[in-house]
C-alpha cells in the first residue's frame, strides 16, 4: 500500500498543468531530435540545460522533460528507420530490419503504427517494474563487474547466428570486420595509437553516426544508382496506416518479451538499447519465425526491437537514480543536470527526494500516453514524405546525412569516411554479408574489449576469473545455449515433407 501512496503522491506532482506541458514538450522534442540522425537526446539535453537553470525550473519538472526526451527519442529513431532506411542510433538499425522491408513492401503505417505502440508498451511495462523493484534491482545490478559484462558481451554476439540468415560464416566476417574497426583509435590502457595510420582525427576512434549513415544511408543511394530505370522501385500504395486486431494479437507476447529482455538489459550500466534491441530481436526469432518470414517485413520483428529499447531506456534510471552510476551518455548528462540542482543520487535518492523519484514514475506513465497520442496521428504524415519523388527524396537524404556526421565534429575527413563506409556497405550488400553484424561488432567491441583488460587486471591474468560467479557462469551457459540449441533442434526436427513421407 505505501508503494500506491507514493504513486498516488507522484501523479498529483505530475498532473499539474506546468508538469504535463513539461512532459509533453520533452516526448515531442524527444520525437523531432530522434527523427534526425546524428542529434539525438544527448544534443537534446545539452542545449536545455543552460535554460532549465536559468528558469529556476523545480528539479523534478526538470528530470520529467529530460527523461521525456530520452524515451521519446526511442521511437523517433524509428521513423528515419522504417521510412527511409536511416537509423541514427545503434538501436534503430534492428527496427530498420523489419521496418523498411515493411516500407519496401508499401506497409510504412503499420511499421510506424507498431512502432508506436510498442514503444508505449515497453515503456509502460518497464515503468511498473522501476516502480516496484528499482532498490532491489540496483542491488543485483552491483554485482556485475568485468567478468560478467564480459559473458554478457559473449552472451549478444552468440545471437548472430539469427542475424547471418544461411550463411553464418558471412554472420561471422561481418562481426570480425565490426570488431576490427572498433580497435582504431588509441588504445584503453596503454594510449598507443591502433590502425590510425597517421591521421590525427582517428584517434579517437570511429564515431558511430560516421558508420551508420554511411553503411544505410549512403548505401541507400549507391543501390539506386546502380540500378536500371527499370528497376527503380518506389512505393506510391502506401495502404491502410494502423495495425490490424490479428497483427496486435500476434505482437503481444513479442513485446511482453521484448519489454522483459529490454528492462532487465538497461539496468546493467553501459549496456543500453543496443543490446537489448539485437537480442530481444534474435529470441525473437528463434522462438516463432517458423516461416522464414523475419527479415521480409515481419510486422512482429518491429515490436520486439521497439518495445525493447522503450524499456531500456526506463531501465537505465535504476543504476542512474540509486546507485549514481550512468549508463549511458544520455544518463551521464542527466546525472550532471541533477548534481547542478544539489540532488545526488544514490542509495538514499528515493527516501531523501520522494517527489523527485515519485513524480518522475509517475511522469513516465503520463509521457508513455502523450507518446502514444502524439504520434499514432502523425502516422499518415509521416508516411507521405515516401510520396515525395526519389529525384529530390534522395538528394535531401544525403544533404541530411552530410550535415549530421559533418555537425557530430564539424569534420570534412568525416564525410570521406562516410562515403566510404557507404561504399562498403553496398559490396557487402551485395555479396551477402550482413550489416547488422557489423554494427554490433563495432558498438560492442569497446565494451567487450575494456572489461576482457579488466578482468584479466583484477585476477592478474587468471582466465577462470571469468568464470568465477554465477551470473557469469550462468551468461556463459545462455551464449552456448543460444549457438547450440537451435542446431540441435533443426537437427532433429522433422519437416513436414518428411512427415508426409512418414505418413505414405
Amino acid at each position: 500500500m505505501d508503494v500506491l501512496n507514493f504513486l498516488f503522491e507522484g501523479f498529483s506532482i505530475a498532473l499539474t498543468p506546468f508538469n504535463i506541458f513539461m512532459v509533453f514538450s520533452g516526448t515531442f522534442i524527444g520525437t523531432m531530435v530522434g527523427m534526425l540522425p546524428g542529434i539525438g537526446p544527448v544534443n537534446g539535453i545539452v542545449v536545455l540545460i543552460p535554460l532549465t537553470f536559468a528558469l529556476g525550473l523545480p528539479p523534478e519538472s526538470t528530470l520529467m522533460m529530460f527523461a521525456g526526451i530520452y524515451y521519446g527519442s526511442q521511437y523517433g529513431n524509428s521513423i528515419s528507420a522504417i521510412l527511409l532506411n536511416v537509423p541514427g542510433t545503434s538501436s534503430a538499425v534492428v527496427t530498420a530490419l523489419e521496418g523498411n522491408a515493411m516500407t519496401r513492401k508499401g506497409r510504412p503505417g503499420p511499421a510506424l503504427a507498431m512502432s508506436a505502440i510498442a514503444s508505449f508498451f515497453g515503456g509502460t511495462v518497464s515503468v511498473m517494474a522501476l516502480m516496484l523493484f528499482a532498490p532491489l534491482l540496483a542491488q543485483w545490478a552491483i554485482h556485475f563487474g568485468p567478468a560478467e559484462y564480459f559473458a554478457l558481451m559473449i552472451f549478444a554476439f552468440s545471437t548472430l547466428s539469427s542475424l547471418a540468415g544461411d550463411n553464418l560464416f558471412k554472420g561471422l566476417i561481418a562481426t570480425i570486420i565490426g570488431l576490427m574497426l572498433a580497435t582504431i583509435g588509441l588504445d584503453p590502457v596503454s594510449a598507443v595509437d591502433r590502425y590510425t595510420f597517421g591521421q590525427l582525427k582517428l584517434l579517437d576512434g570511429l564515431d558511430f553516426v560516421v558508420v551508420v549513415i554511411g553503411f544505410f544511408a549512403i548505401n541507400e543511394i549507391f543501390r539506386y544508382t546502380s540500378r536500371h530505370e527499370s528497376e527503380h522501385h518506389l512505393v506510391t500504395q502506401l495502404g491502410r496506416v494502423m495495425i490490424t486486431a490479428k497483427e496486435f494479437a500476434a505482437s503481444f507476447w513479442t513485446m511482453v518479451r521484448g519489454s522483459i529482455i529490454g528492462f532487465f538489459v538497461g539496468v546493467l550500466p553501459g549496456a543500453g538499447g543496443t543490446i537489448a534491441s539485437f537480442v530481444s530481436y534474435t529470441t525473437e526469432k528463434r522462438l516463432i519465425d517458423r516461416e522464414g518470414t523475419f527479415g521480409k517485413g515481419d510486422i512482429r520483428g518491429v515490436a520486439a526491437p521497439e518495445s525493447a529499447n522503450n524499456a531500456s531506456a526506463n531501465g537505465a534510471m535504476i543504476p542512474l537514480l540509486t546507485l549514481g552510476v550512468p549508463g549511458s551518455e544520455t544518463t551521464a548528462v542527466m546525472l550532471g543536470a541533477l548534481l547542478g540542482m544539489n540532488i545526488t543520487p544514490g542509495p538514499l535518492f528515493i527516501s531523501n527526494n520522494p517527489t523527485v523519484f515519485w513524480g518522475l514514475i509517475a511522469s513516465m506513465y503520463v509521457g508513455n500516453i502523450l507518446l502514444l497520442v502524439l504520434n499514432l496521428p502523425l502516422v499518415g504524415i509521416f508516411v507521405r514524405i515516401l510520396k515525395v519523388p526519389q529525384w529530390f527524396l534522395l538528394p535531401a537524404v544525403v544533404a541530411i546525412s552530410f550535415v549530421a556526421v559533418y555537425a557530430v565534429n564539424n569534420s570534412p575527413f568525416d564525410i570521406l569516411l562516410m562515403a566510404g563506409f557507404g561504399l562498403l556497405g553496398f559490396l557487402m550488400r551485395k555479396t551477402g554479408f550482413p550489416l547488422a553484424s557489423v554494427i554490433l561488432g563495432l558498438v560492442l567491441g569497446p565494451l567487450m574489449e575494456n572489461n576482457l583488460r579488466r578482468a584479466m587486471s583484477l585476477s592478474d591474468g587468471d582466465w577462470t576469473y571469468l568464470f568465477a560467479s554465477p551470473i557469469s557462469i550462468g551468461l556463459w551457459i545462455a551464449a552456448v545455449a543460444s549457438l547450440f540449441l537451435p542446431l540441435i533442434i533443426k537437427r532433429f526436427s522433422v519437416t513436414p515433407v518428411e512427415v508426409a513421407e512418414i505418413a505414405e
